[in-house]
């Protein structure tokens, strides 16, 4: 191994063997990958970096990994951050919240022990939370910071460490910046101040959160409730939903709001009820993909239920199944159900008078344009952001600030939802009430949601979009990734299957005032468009498509001749 990208691995690897702070276990692990270049390499070429969620990796030994070792060495030097950028005489303060993935409660109490090692107050979860009541807890608390253990729906092996600023929105990239350049100052593990839990404990500096955090996060996200009328009225007894948490931080928090607001016919989909690490009823505990719902549809069709609902691991991302005209379950994709809730939402404002003239609705660049012409249609101003709910989080706090805009909703077609102003993340629980509670509305006019969906159609235009990804893993896969964007980015095509590109949108050069990532868009003649983007939370190329057509069948045949085309060319690509 004679190149210098090698002898710093291996240095690396040579120093996490010899260090006296690294406990047995971890250097046995190392131990056992001895002489295996490519392993060895792919965990520590690099450190792990803050990506649109933080830091999110495959659990295990070395830099390139989430272990008590990253975990502590991240948590200093937020730390450092806090203590650097905290009044005068006042005392940082972080709610910590994990959810139910393999490890979660011990990183979570080791960055607590941590930010008390650094006299930091840390208010830590009893146990498994959702991270949208993270976000409201921090707001709530008045904290100078947050912290959630989770990796989302990603697979198994791996789990993530989020950062949140006070106003209890992820940190946005100029704090990130400044947090990651902390992290890098922190110069080997006897930096890294820790105390034992009794010791926080006595000293205070260690709260535990229980019941009465968890009462004040249920009650609001109820009050978000545009029609708990109807439901108590009758309806919610006869509305049949069908619940899976998928092995997450979902159960009791939607089953306690749906019953607040009136629904009590809620069926739980038992395989999937309790907290396991491993999610071994499924391949991925992801609501976006249909096989998710295997379990759900099965156990619906046996009690004939109206709607079908599945939130992630860590519940901020919630995923619909309804009936269509042939009374087949169909998952909703997250831009349908967006749309969806987007018009339930403003409609009722707009029925109750409570319809604000400064409404916005806010999306991101990637998210389909059909709900942006349900919001216009009742004239809400909709902007866009940047992949990742931080943005739209970003946008709620300054116009709370500047009362500019009055926020309604907020979404991304990755089943990411919010609305009020309680929190600054998206969150399944309150998107379970609104798609459940819209469900229930129209049921009593005699609809569905699928014949909601197809008015929105008839009315605005027949909206498709789709989602194509490449899974890149390793150091290999960071090259080819970045080999796919420059060819793209140094060699735009003229067109796509006959069809003009009309412009180039290279988001790395910044695009509309927004900041410069890397993100190339590609608008057709006819109006369509494809979106590269390489994943900040996962080794992925993700390719969005979009088109508009006069009928069903008609966007089908386009959207599948754009993905052909395109994928055909990222193939090659690499």
């Amino acid at each position: 191994m004679t190149n210098p990208l090698n002898e710093t691995v291996i240095a690396k690897y040579e120093a996490w063997l010899n260090d006296p702070l690294i406990d047995g276990a971890t250097k046995e692990e190392l131990r056992g990958i001895a002489g295996q270049d490519k392993e060895i390499t792919d965990r520590f070429y690099r450190d792990l970096e803050f990506g649109t969620g933080g830091l999110r990796g495959v659990m295990g030994a070395g830099t390139n990994r989430l272990n008590a070792y990253t975990v502590g060495k991240a948590t200093q030097g937020l730390a450092n951050w806090l203590l650097q950028n905290a009044a005068a005489g006042a005392r940082p303060s972080v709610v910590i919240a994990h959810d139910s993935r393999n490890n979660s409660p011990e990183f979570a109490l080791d960055a607590a022990l941590v930010l008390a090692g650094n006299g930091i107050t840390a208010y830590l979860f009893e146990s498994l939370r959702p991270t949208p009541q993270l976000s409201f807890a921090v707001r709530e608390l008045k904290a100078s910071s947050g912290i959630v253990i989770t990796a989302s729906h990603n697979p198994p092996e791996y789990n993530g460490y989020k950062a949140y600023g006070s106003d209890g929105c992820q940190l946005i990239p100029e704090d990130a910046e400044q947090v990651i350049a902390a992290i890098g100052r922190v110069n080997g593990f006897g930096e890294v101040k820790r105390v034992s839990r009794e010791e926080a404990e006595a000293q205070g500096l260690l709260v535990w959160l229980g019941a009465e955090a968890d009462e004040s996060f249920i009650n609001t996200v109820a009050s978000q409730s545009l029609n708990s009328e109807l439901i108590k009225g009758g309806i919610g007894e006869s509305f049949k939903v069908v619940f899976t948490p998928l092995h997450g931080t979902g159960n009791m928090p939607v089953r306690e709001v749906l019953k607040k607001v009136g629904f009590n016919n809620v069926h739980i989909v038992k395989e999937q009820e309790q907290p396991d690490g491993y999610f071994s009823t499924v391949k991925s505990p992801n609501p976006e993909e249909r096989e998710a719902f295997t379990l759900a549809i099965g156990l619906a069709q046996q009690v004939g239920a109206d709607i079908i609902i599945g939130t992630d691991p860590d519940a901020d991302r919630m995923g619909a199944v309804v009936k269509n005209n042939e009374g087949e379950y169909v998952v909703l994709t997250g831009n349908q159900s967006g749309a969806l809730m987007v018009h339930y939402v403003l409609s009722q404002l707009k029925q109750r008078g409570e319809l604000p003239a400064n409404g916005v609705v806010i999306k991101t660049i990637v998210t389909s344009e059909l709900g942006a012409a349900i919001a216009r249609s009742f004239g809400a101003e909709v902007e866009n952001t940047l992949t990742g709910f931080k943005y739209i989080g970003e946008k709620m706090t300054r116009y709370e600030k500047t009362g500019e805009r009055s926020f309604l909703f907020g979404y991304e077609e990755s089943y990411g939802y919010l609305t009020g102003t309680y929190a600054r993340d998206k969150d399944a629980i309150v998107a379970s009430l609104l798609i459940c509670e819209a469900a229930a509305y129209y049921s009593s006019q005699g609809k569905t949601l699928y014949d909601v969906l197809l008015e929105l159609y008839a009315e605005h235009g027949f909206y498709l979009e789709g989602l194509e990804s490449r899974t890149l893993k390793g150091f290999d896969g960071v090259q080819k990734i970045g080999a796919i964007m420059e060819d793209w980015r140094q060699n735009p095509p003229a067109e796509i299957s006959g069809v003009a590109v009309e412009q180039v949108l290279d988001y790395e050069r910044g695009h509309d005032g927004l900041r410069p990532e890397n993100v190339l868009k590609y608008l057709l003649a006819d109006g369509s468009w494809f979106c590269l983007r390489p994943s900040g939370t996962e080794p992925k190329i993700k390719v969005y498509f979009a088109v508009k057509g006069e009928s069903k069948e008609a966007a089908a045949s386009a959207l599948q001749t754009l993905k052909t085309a395109v994928m055909e060319r990222v193939d090659r690509s690499e």
